[in-house]
């Protein structure tokens, strides 16, 4: 009951160590992080923090699970992007960086694809596999997910709230 609260919007206990709501400087930042490598923040691909704040405000996020639900209900309140991935769907090892010009992935079950050239991305041996936008639909969670890796993406510029973001995900 307490993560449905907190998905639709709701206010975290008193004791939690949540962040305060973003404001448009900090949305500004993580626009400049997504645009580092060249990638445009625009239209369907702006961060996914700011796709959580509309879907919440119309009433449209659901439940997934406890992992992605607690991803989704930290992102809302810290104004961060958040990737939640099943690790075990991980190949090889996991790095962290820019993808290439003309990279893409399948976001999603009816295989729409993103094109992440320029912007910064878990990578596996396969190549990207999730970013502040949308992640990829291979490493997405399943109800057979014992083991995830959750990505905080945030800049330094903000970082004593991305610090308070990690702090409280792990607590939740």
């Amino acid at each position: 009951e307490w993560l449905r609260g907190l998905l639709a919007g709701g206010e975290p206990d008193a004791g939690d160590e949540a962040p305060t709501a973003a404001d448009d400087a900090l949305r500004g930042l993580i626009r400049d992080l997504l645009r580092f490598g060249g990638f445009k923040p625009t239209g369907r691909s702006k961060p996914s923090s700011e796709y959580l704040l509309r879907a919440v405000s119309e009433g449209a996020l659901g439940s997934i699970n406890a992992a992605v639900d607690i991803g989704n209900a930290v992102s809302l309140r810290s104004g961060l992007p958040i990737s939640v991935v099943d690790v075990e769907r991980l190949v090889g090892e996991a790095r962290v960086g820019l993808a290439a010009a003309g990279a893409r992935y399948v976001f999603n079950a009816t295989g729409q694809e993103i094109d992440v050239g320029g912007l910064l991305c878990l990578h596996d041996a396969e190549g990207p596999c999730a970013n502040p936008v949308k992640d990829a639909q291979r490493t997405k969670t399943t109800p057979e997910t014992r083991t995830t890796l959750t990505l905080i993406y945030g800049h330094r510029g903000a970082a004593p709230r991305v610090e308070r973001t990690g702090r409280w995900c792990r607590a939740l």
